[in-house]
């Protein structure tokens, strides 16, 4: 199989069912940030997280495997099929959306209640964490403004809230394992 086919030269794409559409569009934009947040996730995972954490990691890249899914399938195809030809497409289940919470949870329990804003930084292992957070609120931006346009499962939209706040929580849960200071944004007087 051949990376390149030529297909997008004119500046379409094609999404899953066939349609074609502009490489800017709202559903590309949406895939793609997901696409980049599923490779900053990679990145964290490569640091010195532990084992527990990268298992963690490694099944938000799957999920994120399968909102990029579920977000590049044309929801005009995915109704027309019917029986063993509709597209088969995994779902995000609440049990995803409940593993994101439960390990913020007992993350949180090892924590010091959060006073003030953080600003990012402190370690790179942390760094890459809000960063990563920051392009995934960017994926939910994208993915709540295309959900106004044709909507898709629900739950896409809440494990992107989810994930993102789990990210906030490692980049705090990193800090302190690494010994990494916690700068709180104390406002400037003007």
């Amino acid at each position: 199989m051949k990376i390149y086919t030529k297909t997008g030269d004119k500046g379409t794409t094609a999404l899953f069912g066939g349609t074609r559409v502009p490489k800017h569009h709202i559903r590309i934009e949406s895939y793609g940030t997901v696409d980049e947040l599923n490779s900053h996730i990679g990145l964290i995972r490569d640091q010195d997280t532990g084992e527990h954490t990268k298992k963690i990691l490694s099944r938000i890249q799957d999920r994120l495997f399968t909102i990029g899914s579920t977000l590049a399938t044309d929801p005009e195809k995915q109704k027309l099929k019917s029986g063993k030809d509709r597209l088969s497409i995994p779902k995000i289940s609440a049990e995803d959306i409940e593993l994101l919470e439960k390990e913020m949870d007992k993350m949180n329990e090892e924590l010091p209640e959060m006073t003030h804003f953080i600003l990012p930084g402190g370690h790179q292992s942390v760094s890459f964490c809000h960063i990563a957070r920051c392009v995934c609120r960017r994926a939910e931006r994208l993915a709540t403004a295309l959900y106004e346009i044709e909507a898709f499962d629900e739950a896409v939209l809440q494990y992107l809230n989810r994930l993102s706040d789990y990210l906030f929580v490692l980049a705090r849960m990193l800090s302190k394992r690494l010994q990494a200071e916690e700068v709180k944004w104390i406002p400037e007087k003007s």
